[in-house]
């Protein structure tokens, strides 16, 4: 049971950054205007949606986990601070809640491992 519910929570993380990256892709003008708006330069857009979309798909395969958990635990804070730091705001400051459950999230994969059924797991026993 611990090895299915480590698959479902890898599942659960990555696939909000495997979807965001994805829609970035279709909205990208859009997407890269609105990071402008904010003060973040546009032309990391590309490195955004890499790092969403590849990361996504690293932790649900469970590939690198440890790294990748920590890397994206860093880059959702950072993002929660950048576009969902307006508090006066209650729907911005629970945007920014999440970001942090999600980083916590992240820091126990990054803490744990990935789990039994995980391309990390295979590796090791080899």
């Amino acid at each position: 049971m611990e090895k299915v519910s480590q698959l479902v929570a890898r599942i659960l993380l990555g696939q909000i950054f495997l979807i965001s990256g994805f829609f970035k892709m279709t909205g990208y003008e859009g997407t890269q205007g609105y990071m402008e708006a904010m003060g973040v330069p546009g032309v990391l857009l590309s490195l955004v949606i890499l790092l969403e979309v590849g990361g996504g798909l690293a932790i649900i395969a469970g590939w690198q986990t440890r790294w990748i958990a920590f890397l994206l635990a860093v880059f959702t804070v950072a993002a929660g601070v950048i576009f969902h730091s307006n508090f006066a705001d209650q729907i911005q400051m629970i945007m920014f809640m999440k970001n942090l459950a999600i980083a916590g999230g992240f820091l126990l994969l990054a803490v744990h491992g990935a789990g039994g059924f995980s391309l990390d797991a295979r590796r090791s026993k080899i």
